[in-house]
């Protein structure tokens, strides 16, 4: 026996069917959309926050799903040598992070420099009457007997421990990390008091204050030193286009300068700022993912 459909009922049908179908193509896009999950570590350094926010907003923009986490600086490298995170765009190399590049090199990548024109040493404001790290001594009383520091397991840290050793300074070296180092350093300008505490190039404080670094006579310091894209071993095979975005993802001391002082403003959100410097920024982010 025939049927009959009525119009009306077959329409409903097409339309459902159609309605699967792009459902079905959603999903498929979807899935291609879904590249899995970077994690990235840093160190809550402002530049390394900028460099991992923008690199995070533009994996995203490519359809990666990323996490980031803050580490101490051990325990970044530490987290990519063991396969615990992905990627640092935060290794200063040769000499910053020297011991833990030896410690880690079999079980990491190093994609080479993002960033050139690093400079570490000891910071004093502008007008100081410290110029070398010689004079420091001399000032020991006016400073609190004190150089104020960040981080405990930054490798500036270590290196300044050396530093007071190589030049036989009568000061104790003050741990924190770079919000309470900038805030001291801040308090102390703002009421024209000496201070000294440990610095870094690039590093959103010397936009706002007038600083100088103090001469470094034994380079006890080192030369200028550049940082790296380290990667576990391993990513380019598992994620071969992060990892080619990860390998271009260079930028410049002015190009980092406009994040890092977006961060500063009141009530900020590196991730929002990154995104929006990324939206604002497609010449450069093309060059990022040439391969």
């Amino acid at each position: 026996m025939l049927t009959h459909t009525p119009k009306s009922t077959a329409m409903r049908y097409s339309v459902l069917a159609l309605a699967a179908g792009l459902g079905l193509a959603a999903g498929s896009a979807q899935a291609q959309e879904d590249k899995g999950t970077v994690e990235l570590a840093y160190v809550e350094w402002s530049s390394e926050v900028a460099s991992t926010n923008v690199v995070r907003a533009v994996l995203e923009q490519q359809g990666y799903d990323v996490e980031i986490n803050s580490l101490s600086a051990s325990a970044m490298w530490q987290a990519i040598a063991h396969g615990d995170a992905d990627a640092m765009v935060a290794a200063w190399l040769p000499t910053t992070h020297e011991d833990y590049m030896e410690q880690t090199q079999d079980s990491v990548e190093d994609l080479g420099p993002n960033f050139e024109g690093t400079k570490l040493g000891l910071v004093v404001s502008a007008d100081s009457e410290l110029e070398s790290i010689e004079d420091i001594n001399d000032h020991a009383d006016e400073l609190n007997g004190e150089i104020i520091g960040i981080d405990p397991g930054a490798g500036l840290m270590s290196q300044t421990e050396t530093v007071i050793e190589e030049y036989g300074l009568d000061v104790d070296l003050r741990s924190g990390s770079g919000a309470t180092m900038t805030s001291a350093l801040g308090t102390a300008i703002e009421n024209d008091e000496p201070i000294v505490v440990t610095g870094w190039t690039p590093h959103w404080k010397f936009s706002r204050w007038d600083l100088k670094y103090l001469d470094d006579p034994k380079n006890v310091y080192g030369d200028a030193e550049r940082i790296h894209t380290v990667v576990r071993t391993g990513l380019e095979e598992d994620m071969p286009e992060a990892y080619a975005i990860l390998d271009n993802f260079h930028w410049t001391p002015e190009q980092m300068g406009e994040v890092m002082l977006m961060n500063q403003e009141e009530d900020a959100d590196p991730y929002e700022n990154a995104q929006k410097w990324v939206e604002d920024n497609q010449d450069v982010v093309e060059e990022w993912l040439a391969d």
